[in-house]
């Protein structure tokens, strides 16, 4: 589905992402790694939202680089970005009409309430009467209502209560089934590894390695370091 080869970005003379070699197919992937390690630039440069100076990303076997982001969204390419992004100004209610606009599938707004009660609750508040996890659940329904085949979401549960994240993973893990696509970028080892049976871990703007979340959970080695954490062995 995805493909990204010998990706490089440069912000300046900063090297930031360097051949950068990942690709993904039905199955969700995870890209894991401590902070400024290179994620979000990597969200950003398969979106268009960040200029790359080598290397490839295809979609389906389209070439993407240089495309702007509204022509990578209408490839079928959803964000949910981190930080949420939400308008002020747009009730609930209008994020959805403004996202499904034109669009056709099983993501309706109708859904939405339905997997996230609190925002039919809050349908008529604007983006910022919201709490963090109900701007959350916001994002995530924008990207589901474009009905893409493949979802980008970088760093969901950050700043969430258990009690969303766990609904989140479960909400998550249901997106293959659908056919929905999902490159998961996450600092949350757990959240990680119960949606991705498969994580890259990446370092100084690489990908440093790829194994499977059973084998990462288990070495408190690696954890270490290329995370600079340890779930104890669980």
């Amino acid at each position: 589905m995805l493909e990204i080869d010998g990706l490089d970005v440069h912000y300046g003379q900063a090297h930031v992402l360097q051949a950068v070699a990942l690709s993904l197919g039905a199955k969700p992937l995870a890209v894991i790694g401590r902070n400024g390690m290179g994620k979000t630039t990597l969200c950003g440069a398969v979106m268009g939202m960040v200029g790359s100076s080598g290397g490839a990303i295809r979609f389906d076997g389209r070439d993407l680089r240089g495309l702007s982001p509204d022509k990578v969204a209408r490839c079928g390419i959803a964000l949910v970005p981190q930080g949420r992004r939400t308008f002020p100004s747009l009730t609930v209610h209008e994020h959805m009409v403004l996202a499904a606009r034109g669009r056709r599938g099983a993501w309706t707004a109708e859904r939405v309430y339905e997997t996230f009660p609190r925002l039919a609750e809050r349908r008529r508040n604007g983006g910022t009467q919201l709490s963090g996890g109900e701007q959350q659940m916001l994002a995530i329904s924008r990207a589901l209502l474009a009905n893409p085949r493949l979802v980008i979401m970088d760093e969901p549960s950050e700043g969430l209560a258990p009690v969303i994240v766990d609904h989140l993973v479960e909400v998550l893990r249901r997106l293959p089934e659908e056919g929905i696509g999902l490159l998961l970028v996450e600092q949350n080892l757990g959240v990680a590894t119960e949606v991705c049976a498969e994580v890259a871990i990446m370092v100084n703007g690489r990908i440093a390695t790829r194994m499977g979340s059973a084998s990462l959970l288990a070495d408190e080695g690696a954890q270490r370091r290329f995370l600079g954490v340890s779930t104890g062995g669980h």
